[in-house]
């Protein structure tokens, strides 16, 4: 007998996770009109299956809503097909739940539009490793170390291709059975439902070809983390770019320099939503290629910020390549509520006519704190506490997101946070591995 074809309603959740709902073929047309049943309570579900404190309890309903615009339809090696849509979380009436991640995403672009006319154009960029016990030494960038993960690599890069991506490129990265899978830029909310549909492509091409991949933010202290790069320029409801200005700062256009601006002022603020994992605060250290500071860096691949070089030789060619980098991101994070923050941040920037510092040249862990205020720069929150402290403290940053938000997200985060109290920084990185 062979089995019902099945379609996966999928939501991204507040852990990064990917749950859901299947259901027939078949009702296809059905669901996207009258959507599925869901539960409140399943937002603060954790990365490690507790649920956290939660206002719901048992109490309420709600709906998946598939959005059709957001599917993949992929059959890997072995004949095995994946297919998964990812929806909306709505009350039943039909408005936006405040704890759907898509929606906050929604509502943020749609600022930006509103206070600077402009579109979201982006990309991002992801690391991952292969979990092996036994790596093969010293293959950074090799072609080897390419060679020995070929059918991984062009199985990863066929799914993507088959499910609507724009497969860009794929490498060996500098850690042990480390890759980055790199995607074409995309508008809105697209490029989220991307990131997403990458990290499960990614993870079941892997079982594909016998073994497994992880997105954990660090898997070894001693070594690299895995990040995001988030990549982001603007255009005009036209369509025409509005990033870049050959005679601004760097290349930046006034809105953009004033976004870039509000995304430094409030980094410190939004970090624990674009790296919220415990062992995120491993990876983001000086001297890791990540980001410890909230500076703007040209060329800089330690800057949170990073205004990135083009190749274009002429000035539209550059005006479309002309991009701005998020570099304080890993996969521990809902990629709709981490792009989410960032909007907001850079809106805000915007509406507050903020300019962005002069980029950074130097190490700036070799400052005192009191040189590094005088700058007007901060070391970034260093622990997921601390991060949720700056978080809850920030008035304008809570309000970018319904009432009650901020302390769901938090409970949520203190829930995680107290499985792992008992663990050590091996064992913490041992259980994020399992689960990303």
């Amino acid at each position: 007998m062979t089995g019902v074809p099945l379609i996966f309603a999928a939501v991204c959740d507040i852990a990064g996770k990917v749950r859901g709902k299947a259901f027939p073929s078949d009702q296809l047309e059905r669901r996207l009109k009258r959507g599925l049943g869901w539960t409140p309570t399943n937002v603060q579900i954790t990365c490690f299956d507790r649920i956290a404190e939660t206002p719901f309890g048992a109490l309420g309903d709600l709906l998946l809503i598939p959005d059709q615009e957001a599917s993949a339809d992929v059959t890997l090696r072995g004949g095995r097909t994946e297919r998964f849509i990812m929806s909306d979380i709505t009350t039943l009436e039909g408005a936006p739940w405040d704890f759907c991640m898509r929606s906050l995403l929604k509502s943020a672009l749609d600022r930006l539009h509103r206070v600077a006319g402009a579109h979201l154009i982006c990309a991002f960029e992801h690391e991952f490793q292969i979990k092996s016990d036994t790596p093969v030494p010293n293959q950074a960038y090799t072609r080897e170390g390419f060679e020995l993960q070929r059918d991984l690599c062009e199985t990863v890069m066929a799914a993507l291709k088959s499910a609507g991506l724009e497969p860009d490129s794929i490498m060996k990265e500098y850690g042990p059975d480390q890759y980055e899978v790199v995607v074409g830029p995309a508008r809105g909310v697209r490029a989220a439902d991307e990131a997403v549909v990458l990290r499960e492509l990614t993870r079941s091409a892997a079982r594909a070809v016998g073994t497994a991949a992880t997105f954990t933010p660090i898997r070894d202290p001693a070594g690299v983390g895995n990040g995001v790069h988030i990549h982001m320029s603007f255009v005009d409801d036209n369509g025409t770019p509005v990033t870049y200005d050959e005679n601004g700062p760097c290349g930046m256009s006034d809105m953009t320099d004033a976004f870039a601006a509000g995304v430094l002022k409030y980094l410190p603020n939004i970090l624990a939503l674009t790296a919220p994992s415990v062992i995120s605060y491993e990876r983001l250290t000086p001297h890791r290629w990540s980001a410890a500071y909230n500076n703007l860096g040209f060329r800089d691949r330690e800057a949170s910020l990073r205004v990135c070089p083009v190749t274009a030789k002429d000035p539209l060619s550059i005006a479309r390549q002309f991009n701005i980098e998020y570099r304080a991101a890993d996969a521990a994070a809902s990629p709709y509520l981490a792009l989410a923050a960032i909007i907001h941040a850079g809106a805000q920037g915007i509406e507050d006519g903020l300019k962005a510092p002069a980029p950074t040249e130097e190490d700036l862990s070799l400052l005192s704190p009191a040189e590094l205020k005088a700058r007007g720069y901060v070391r970034l929150p260093e622990t997921l506490e601390a991060a949720l402290s700056a978080f809850e403290a920030d008035p304008v940053v809570t309000g970018w997101f319904p009432d009650a938000f901020a302390a769901v997200y938090c409970a949520h985060k203190k829930a995680e946070i107290a499985h792992l109290a008992e663990m050590d920084t091996a064992a913490r990185c041992a259980a994020y591995e399992d689960t990303y």
